[in-house]
């Protein structure tokens, strides 16, 4: 008789689960570090508008350039600032999921080592049950010798 778990449909449940909100996490992650890109990108951009407003201030320019320079440089630091908090939100998400991550793999790692010592325990069952079949079949041998 082969060994069989009786909560084997109950194992493929929790692993579905643990592997869905593995993806969940996952996605987070990617998420987090497309906005934390952005942010570089943003960074770059606002370092290069200031100096390219402190190289123009060395020369004679109209106002209305200035103003242009000044706002430009404003609205990327504003997006970076948008980006921060966004950012917190996701890491505030990750957070929250990593827990729900963790929760849904040891549901699934102690029904495996349920399943293990179960499997264990059958084995051994087998084993006594073949060694006292060979006894048995010795001692008979042995009897009718």
């Amino acid at each position: 008789m082969a060994f069989r778990f009786p909560l084997e449909s109950v194992l493929r449940v929790r692993e579905s689960i643990e592997r869905r909100e593995e993806r969940a996490l996952k996605k987070i992650q990617m998420e987090i570090a497309r906005v934390s890109n952005q942010m570089e990108e943003l960074s770059a951009e606002i370092a290069k508008a200031q100096g390219e407003r402190n190289e123009a201030l060395q020369q004679p320019m109209p106002a209305s350039h200035l103003q242009a320079m000044l706002s430009q440089t404003e609205s990327a630091i504003a997006a970076r600032e948008k980006l921060q908090v966004t950012l917190r939100g996701l890491e505030e998400q990750r957070k929250q999921q990593l827990k729900v991550y963790q929760a849904a793999h040891r549901d699934h790692e102690t029904l495996i080592d349920m399943r293990k010592q179960q499997r264990s325990e059958y084995l051994r069952e087998q084993t006594r049950m073949e060694q006292k079949y060979l006894d048995d079949l010795f001692v008979a041998r042995r009897q009718r010798g």
